[in-house]
């Protein structure tokens, strides 16, 4: 998601009665998330509201509002930015496809834009997938995926899954997904840990706070163990689900290597005490805000991500981190700027793809990390700014 976004302020906050149907489907979504409070005992925590935002089968952001992405929608990615960045990506692929099998599988595959431009570079480099699985949540962007690609891929090559296939053998590609997995939010306040939650009253949903559980208590001293105590007042998030999906990988990955694409840190940078309210943002029409409980299901709503969190997850998981650096460091060294050059563009072309690089856009603030087993690297998209030393 466009970090860029001018922010939404609170007095233009309001839909046009045109819009009641949107309104309408929003105030249901709070309905099912109060009566799961009220079932609850009163009081659900952050990551069960922000899972049902998304979530929620006919209701939530993913799975029920159109035209998430791109102009018409609330954010925009790297694919739809530049049809560079996937050629640039093809490069780290095609290095990789010399001793993996040429099989491909990507996690939210947005609008299709990455599929259908990797797989189109890799045809020019020679080494075209024999298999391209997508896994996707989203019923509507599945039948975005399926008009995109059904226009440049005429075989059977495409397929879309439920869940990841078992003893996967190639590369992996998830391009914004960890940072709108659901987060535990705590606060620390008086030395102690305590979570936020949700809360209903008269039909309005309330952030609240209460002593943490030993889980998420657990969690956080392993952090302040990492960064030393952190102040009192001090809000963030804790990407446990992110964690847990990473190690899922050393369960079903035999042999290759997963390319994970988001915003984040390393775990001294993310936990500074100077960024003390935490990294949790919402997009709406492109534009940024920090008030996940305004129109829920209509509001993408995202964290940015531990990446020393998900280091060490794929290493329980005994996979090895073949690499962690910036995106735009990433794409330069697989060659972005000699793409440039050798099919140079307009100039509205030319400054879509260097938002890709600038450090005030896109370049630093997106990283990306290598993970996987049974790969020989160096690997090309770290070759001259590996950053793994940062994740401790």
């Amino acid at each position: 998601m466009s970090e860029t976004a001018r922010r939404l302020e609170p007095a233009e906050r309001q839909l046009a009665p045109a819009e009641a149907d949107a309104t309408a489907q929003s105030q249901r979504l709070v309905s099912r998330i109060a009566e799961e409070i009220d079932a609850a005992g009163g009081w659900i925590p952050f990551d069960r509201f922000m899972q049902r935002a998304l979530y929620e089968p006919g209701l939530g952001y993913y799975a029920a509002k159109p035209s998430k992405i791109g102009p018409l929608g609330d954010f925009v990615t790297a694919p739809e930015i530049s049809p560079l960045f996937a050629r640039a990506l093809a490069a780290q692929v095609a290095q990789a496809f010399e001793h993996l099998p040429r099989r491909l599988l990507e996690f939210g595959a947005g609008s299709g834009a990455l599929a259908a431009e990797l797989t189109a570079q890799l045809e020019r480099l020679g080494a075209p997938p024999e298999s391209y699985g997508i896994v996707e949540v989203s019923a509507d962007l599945k039948g975005v995926q399926r008009a995109r690609l059904g226009e440049r891929m005429s075989d059977t090559r495409v397929q879309w899954l439920d869940a990841p296939p078992e003893a996967f053998e190639g590369v992996i590609i998830a391009n914004e997904v960890l940072d709108v997995m659901p987060v535990k939010v705590f606060v620390k306040r008086g030395g102690s840990t305590l979570e936020r939650g949700i809360v209903a009253q008269q039909g309005r949903l309330q952030m609240t706070e209460r002593p943490a559980g030993s889980g998420l208590c657990e969690a956080v001293a392993h952090i302040e163990a990492a960064v030393g105590p952190l102040p009192d007042g001090y809000a963030s998030e804790v990407g446990l689900v992110a964690q847990a999906w990473t190690a899922t990988l050393g369960q079903w990955l035999r042999r290759g290597v997963a390319l994970l694409v988001d915003y984040g840190f390393p775990r001294h940078e993310y936990y500074h005490p100077q960024r003390a309210m935490g990294t949790l943002m919402c997009h709406f029409r492109h534009r940024a805000h920090d008030d996940p409980l305004w129109l829920p299901g209509l509001n993408d709503i995202t964290a940015h991500v531990d990446f020393t969190a998900i280091a060490q997850a794929a290493r329980s998981a005994a996979l090895e981190v073949l690499g962690y650096t910036s995106q735009a460091r990433f794409l330069l060294d697989c060659g972005l700027l000699e793409l440039m050059r050798e099919a140079p563009g307009s100039a509205a072309a030319n400054t879509a793809a260097l938002r890709l690089l600038s450090e005030a856009e896109m370049g630093e603030l997106l990283k990306v990390v290598a993970v996987g087993r049974g790969v020989p690297g160096p690997l090309r998209g770290f070759a001259s700014g590996d950053r793994t030393h940062r994740l401790g």
